[in-house]
């Protein structure tokens, strides 16, 4: 079967990751999580103390920066390893939420992060999902998706994943952060996120997690037409 590269973007909490790994696997495709990249940076630069005024520090510490995604046994997941170390959970604290818009501002640490980024789609047959991928990553993607969901909803699901961790968080907290990333995301002057001419908008607002794999399966299918017909 034709491969093809699928790239998802939209805003935080819109539930991408969600929809890339199900289409992923569906699909049989490989998945790319692009934030936790960023993430992971992040992570790295709060571990080493780096200086985001200093651009020195930063390409010294992207030069020492080496990130995998390999198959965990046991959740069959893509999860992110820095420098050998598997550091899927330490991404998702708060600590990294609260900095992460603001390192992937860094014209270096896009360049780094959309290099390694693009070679991981050379061989096509991946999902990957972020907030550039159909616009910088890989404009010439042959299927392009952008996620929304409206501000409460996008809240809530948010607020749900973060108190597993640190149950005593306010919503309000959640809020900010959310706001602030939006605003940071939407505002960059390097690849800011915005809906490409080309891309299909999905707004999950009112659709479950099935609901919205149908959608984005029905939408690969009419990129393949003549091809075999996708199960979920």
């Amino acid at each position: 079967m034709k491969k093809i590269i699928i790239a998802i973007d939209g805003w935080s909490s819109c539930g991408k990751s969600t929809l890339a790994r199900q289409l992923a696997q569906s699909l049989g495709y490989v998945y790319i999580d692009s934030g936790a990249m960023y993430r992971a940076i992040t992570l790295y630069f709060q571990r080493h103390q780096i200086d985001l005024n200093q651009e020195d520090q930063i390409h010294a510490a992207l030069n020492d920066i080496h990130l995998t995604f390999l198959l965990n046994p046991a959740t069959q997941q893509a999860e992110i390893h820095l420098n050998g170390e598997n550091v899927e959970t330490a991404i998702r604290d708060l600590t990294v939420a609260n900095q992460v818009s603001l390192v992937s501002t860094l014209a270096s640490v896009r360049n780094f992060a959309v290099a390694q980024q693009q070679k991981m789609g050379e061989e096509k047959g991946i999902v990957m999902d972020g907030r550039d991928i159909g616009t910088t990553v890989f404009p010439k993607a042959e299927l392009k998706i952008f996620m929304t969901a409206s501000i409460d909803v996008r809240i809530e699901r948010r607020y749900l994943e973060m108190k597993i961790k640190h149950p005593e968080i306010p919503v309000e907290e959640v809020r900010k952060n959310l706001g602030e990333r939006d605003r940071i995301d939407s505002t960059r002057t390097i690849s800011p996120l915005t809906q490409d001419k080309d891309a299909i908008l999905l707004d999950n607002t009112l659709l479950n997690m099935q609901e919205q794999l149908n959608w984005a399966l029905e939408r690969v299918r009419e990129r393949l037409v003549g091809h075999k017909s996708i199960e979920c």
